[in-house]
Protein backbone atom coordinates (compact mmCIF):
# COMPACT_ATOMS: atom_id res chain seq x y z
CA UNK A 1 0.00 0.00 0.00
CA UNK A 2 1.48 3.33 -1.08
CA UNK A 3 1.15 6.49 0.98
CA UNK A 4 -0.15 9.27 -1.24
CA UNK A 5 -0.40 12.93 -0.27
CA UNK A 6 -2.78 15.09 -2.25
CA UNK A 7 -2.06 18.78 -1.86
CA UNK A 8 -4.83 21.22 -2.67
CA UNK A 9 -3.34 24.69 -3.03
CA UNK A 10 -5.55 26.47 -5.56
CA UNK A 11 -8.76 28.41 -5.13
CA UNK A 12 -11.94 26.31 -5.18
CA UNK A 13 -13.82 27.83 -8.11
CA UNK A 14 -12.67 28.96 -11.51
CA UNK A 15 -10.97 25.74 -12.59
CA UNK A 16 -11.34 22.02 -11.97
CA UNK A 17 -8.22 21.43 -9.84
CA UNK A 18 -10.02 21.02 -6.52
CA UNK A 19 -12.64 18.71 -7.96
CA UNK A 20 -9.95 16.63 -9.70
CA UNK A 21 -7.96 16.36 -6.46
CA UNK A 22 -11.07 15.17 -4.63
CA UNK A 23 -11.88 12.62 -7.35
CA UNK A 24 -8.36 11.19 -7.20
CA UNK A 25 -8.41 11.03 -3.40
CA UNK A 26 -11.68 9.12 -3.34
CA UNK A 27 -10.71 6.74 -6.15
CA UNK A 28 -7.24 6.00 -4.80
CA UNK A 29 -8.41 5.44 -1.23
CA UNK A 30 -9.55 1.92 -2.07
CA UNK A 31 -5.97 0.68 -2.47
CA UNK A 32 -3.75 3.39 -0.95
CA UNK A 33 -3.28 5.35 2.26
CA UNK A 34 -4.37 8.89 1.40
CA UNK A 35 -3.53 12.16 3.11
CA UNK A 36 -5.17 15.37 1.93
CA UNK A 37 -3.43 18.67 2.65
CA UNK A 38 -4.97 22.10 2.21
CA UNK A 39 -2.31 24.77 1.82
CA UNK A 40 -2.10 28.28 0.38
CA UNK A 41 -5.39 29.27 -1.29
CA UNK A 42 -6.58 25.67 -1.02
CA UNK A 43 -7.85 26.45 2.47
CA UNK A 44 -10.75 28.30 0.84
CA UNK A 45 -12.21 24.90 -0.12
CA UNK A 46 -13.05 24.41 3.54
CA UNK A 47 -15.17 27.50 4.03
CA UNK A 48 -18.89 26.99 4.60
CA UNK A 49 -21.66 28.75 2.67
CA UNK A 50 -20.11 28.93 -0.77
CA UNK A 51 -22.40 29.60 -3.74
CA UNK A 52 -20.51 28.60 -6.89
CA UNK A 53 -23.73 28.46 -8.90
CA UNK A 54 -23.69 32.26 -8.87
CA UNK A 55 -20.62 32.12 -11.12
CA UNK A 56 -22.02 29.16 -13.09
CA UNK A 57 -19.72 26.60 -11.46
CA UNK A 58 -20.70 23.19 -10.12
CA UNK A 59 -20.87 22.88 -6.33
CA UNK A 60 -18.50 20.07 -5.38
CA UNK A 61 -17.44 21.50 -2.00
CA UNK A 62 -20.00 19.42 -0.07
CA UNK A 63 -18.41 16.31 -1.59
CA UNK A 64 -15.39 16.84 0.67
CA UNK A 65 -17.60 15.34 3.38
CA UNK A 66 -17.10 11.99 1.62
CA UNK A 67 -13.45 11.90 2.67
CA UNK A 68 -14.46 10.54 6.06
CA UNK A 69 -16.85 8.02 4.49
CA UNK A 70 -13.98 6.74 2.32
CA UNK A 71 -11.82 6.32 5.45
CA UNK A 72 -9.60 9.28 4.57
CA UNK A 73 -9.00 10.55 8.07
CA UNK A 74 -5.65 12.22 7.40
CA UNK A 75 -6.87 15.66 6.41
CA UNK A 76 -4.52 18.51 7.23
CA UNK A 77 -4.69 22.29 7.00
CA UNK A 78 -1.68 24.58 6.98
CA UNK A 79 -1.68 26.90 9.99
CA UNK A 80 0.19 29.71 8.20
CA UNK A 81 -2.30 29.60 5.31
CA UNK A 82 -5.16 30.06 7.77
CA UNK A 83 -3.30 32.85 9.57
CA UNK A 84 -2.37 34.79 6.45
CA UNK A 85 -5.96 34.66 5.19
CA UNK A 86 -7.54 35.57 8.55
CA UNK A 87 -9.40 32.24 8.71
CA UNK A 88 -8.27 31.03 12.14
CA UNK A 89 -11.60 31.76 13.84
CA UNK A 90 -13.87 30.29 11.16
CA UNK A 91 -15.41 26.85 11.51
CA UNK A 92 -14.23 24.81 8.55
CA UNK A 93 -16.67 22.41 6.93
CA UNK A 94 -14.84 19.06 7.39
CA UNK A 95 -12.88 17.40 10.19
CA UNK A 96 -9.19 18.26 9.92
CA UNK A 97 -5.93 18.68 11.81
CA UNK A 98 -4.04 21.97 11.71
CA UNK A 99 -0.28 21.61 11.21
CA UNK A 100 2.57 24.09 11.18
CA UNK A 101 5.00 24.26 8.24
CA UNK A 102 7.59 22.01 9.88
CA UNK A 103 5.06 19.28 10.58
CA UNK A 104 3.72 19.50 7.02
CA UNK A 105 7.23 19.07 5.61
CA UNK A 106 7.79 15.99 7.78
CA UNK A 107 4.47 14.55 6.67
CA UNK A 108 5.30 15.10 3.00
CA UNK A 109 8.73 13.54 3.44
CA UNK A 110 7.09 10.34 4.69
CA UNK A 111 4.88 9.93 1.61
CA UNK A 112 5.59 7.68 -1.39
CA UNK A 113 3.77 9.95 -3.85
CA UNK A 114 2.84 13.64 -3.67
CA UNK A 115 0.26 15.11 -6.06
CA UNK A 116 -0.35 18.86 -6.11
CA UNK A 117 -3.44 20.60 -7.43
Amino acid sequence: MKKIAIIISSLPHGDAKGREALDIALAASAINAISVLFIDDGVFHLLPNQYPDKILMRDYIATFNLLELYDIDDVYVCQSALNSRNLTNINLNIPHKVLDATSLKKLLASQDVVLRF
